[in-house]
């Protein structure tokens, strides 16, 4: 764990601390033959062996080197600018992959079975409950009210692009995590910020049915996701097998 986390903080720090603006820039326009993305793997090299300490590291710190010169490489061209979230989602846990990797070979096997850990139930109960909190609920709250709709969903000049979707998966992500700690009052304090938000647009709407189908949108989404957190709260603290 201790070198894992060496070097998950080399990567954190030569990611998103030591690659500026004008680097990310050079590799996004010359992909290959941008000097900035052979330098910033030859970084994660120094980095790697600077977190370790160990002159004997150096093969592990090549092969982090490497791969990431690899793995950005697919990324700079395949990633399209509507899909720029999602490759670098892809992108760091590819990275990760290989941190554990090499802190895996590198310690000679011994820490493959912490790995089981992932897969232990009530693990698995934790990624069934985030990932049904994301786009599942989306679909499942948007076909239940879908009949109430006020107007025909077409793109608004004034709304951001798919805002209103990731809006719903942070606020039932937050709830989730709210329940499960123990902080009931702070789903009271979003319920009450979104509500100040959303006042202005149905004000000067003045249409009962669309304040309506909010209303029932926004207690569906803050209903499921505090069963949801109830649910894994209960199985948390139960005897899963």
């Amino acid at each position: 764990m201790e070198l894992f986390l060496k070097l998950l903080l080399a990567h954190l720090v030569g990611d998103f601390f030591l690659q500026s603006n004008r680097g990310v820039q050079s590799k996004e326009n010359r992909k290959i033959k941008s000097p900035y993305l052979y330098f910033h793997c030859l970084l994660h090299v120094i980095l790697a062996m600077l977190a370790t300490f160990d002159l004997n590291f150096w093969p592990y710190a090549l092969l982090i080197g490497l791969s990431h010169y690899l793995i950005d490489l697919a990324k700079l061209y395949f990633q399209q600018k509507r899909w720029q979230v999602e490759a670098l989602i892809i992108d760091q846990l590819l990275h990760l992959l290989v941190i554990v990797g090499v802190v895996t070979v590198h310690s000679g096997y011994e820490h493959i079975s912490s790995l089981k850990d992932l897969y232990h139930p009530q693990q698995l109960l934790l990624y069934c409950c985030l990932l049904l909190l994301t786009k599942p609920c989306s679909i499942l709250i948007k076909t239940a009210i879908s009949k109430w709709s006020p107007h025909e969903e077409t793109p608004s000049n004034n709304s951001l692009q798919n805002a209103g979707k990731w809006i719903g998966y942070l606020e039932r992500l937050l709830i989730f995590i709210f329940v499960i700690i123990g902080k009931f009052e702070a789903i009271g304090f979003l319920l009450a910020a979104k509500s100040i938000f959303r006042f202005g647009d149905l004000k000067q709407g003045d249409d009962r049915r669309l304040t309506e189908y909010v209303l029932i949108g926004t207690l569906l989404s803050f209903g499921i996701a505090i069963v949801i957190g109830l649910l894994y709260y209960k199985g948390q603290h139960s005897e899963l097998p």
